[in-house]
C-alpha cells in the first residue's frame, strides 16, 4: 500500500535542501536517511533521503544526487510516497494509520449514523475527519478524545460524542449505510492507492 507522507517545499539555502510539509505522525520512521520514496508525480523519483534536519520548526531534506538550489528549486511540489504494508500497526496502542480510519462508519452512542469517513485532515494542532453525510454533504469532526470516545476496527466504526452545533443531529439516520452497500454489492478498497492522504493519526488518550 502506498501512503502520502510529504510534500515537498521550496528550496532551502544553495546545498540541495528543501522543507517538506509532513504528512506523517511517524517522520521519524518514513523520511529518516536512507529512506527510498517514490513520487508523484513519478517521472521525479523516486527520491532517497542522504540527511535530514529540523530548522526554524521545519523540516529539512536532502535528497541523493540534488546538489544544488535550482535542482532542489525542480522538487518543488512533489508528494513523497512512501510503501507501507497494510497489516503494519503505528507503535502506539492509541495511533492508527489513515487507512485504517478511512471507510469507517461514524455513529453516536446511541447508533444513530452520523456518515462515514472519506478523508482524514492532519492540520498542526489536531487531526480531523471528513465526514460524508447520507445527503452527500461533509461534516469535519475532530479527533480528540473529548469528541471521538470509540475506535472500533472489527466493527469498523467510529463512535462520537459531539458538542451543540458540530453536527445537526435531526438529519442523522438510523440505518447503516455500510449495509446497505453490501446488498448492492458494492465493492472496493478505500485504503488502497492515493486514498490515504497521510500516514498516522493519533487516537484519543486515556488513562486506561
Amino acid at each position: 500500500m502506498q501512503l502520502v507522507v510529504a510534500r515537498i517545499g521550496r528550496a532551502h539555502g544553495i546545498k540541495g535542501e528543501v522543507t517538506v510539509e509532513v504528512r506523517t505522525d511517524e517522520p521519524e520512521l518514513r523520511l529518516g536517511p536512507g529512506a527510498v520514496l517514490a513520487t508523484e508525480p513519478a517521472a521525479t523519483g523516486p527520491l532517497t533521503i542522504e540527511a535530514g534536519r529540523v530548522h526554524s520548526g521545519r523540516l529539512l531534506l536532502r535528497f541523493e544526487g540534488v546538489r544544488d538550489r535550482t535542482a532542489a528549486e525542480a522538487l518543488r511540489n512533489t508528494l513523497l510516497i512512501a510503501e507501507v504494508d497494510p497489516d503494519e500497526l503505528p507503535e502506539e496502542e492509541d495511533e492508527f494509520y489513515d487507512h485504517q480510519l478511512i471507510d469507517l462508519d461514524v455513529v453516536l452512542a446511541d447508533g444513530t449514523e452520523i456518515g462515514r469517513i472519506t478523508e482524514i485532515s492532519h492540520l498542526p494542532s489536531q487531526d480531523l475527519f471528513i465526514v460524508e453525510r447520507p445527503d452527500g454533504s461533509e461534516v469535519m469532526i475532530p479527533f480528540v478524545e473529548e469528541i471521538v470516545t470509540e475506535i472500533d476496527l472489527e466493527e469498523q466504526r467510529a463512535v462520537i460524542t459531539p458538542p451543540p452545533g458540530l453536527i445537526d443531529e435531526s438529519e442523522a439516520v438510523i440505518a447503516s449505510s455500510r449495509d446497505e452497500e453490501t446488498g448492492d454489492a458494492a465493492s472496493g478498497d478505500a485504503a488502497s492507492g492515493d486514498a490515504a492522504s497521510g500516514d498516522a493519526a493519533e487516537a484519543p488518550k486515556g488513562d486506561a
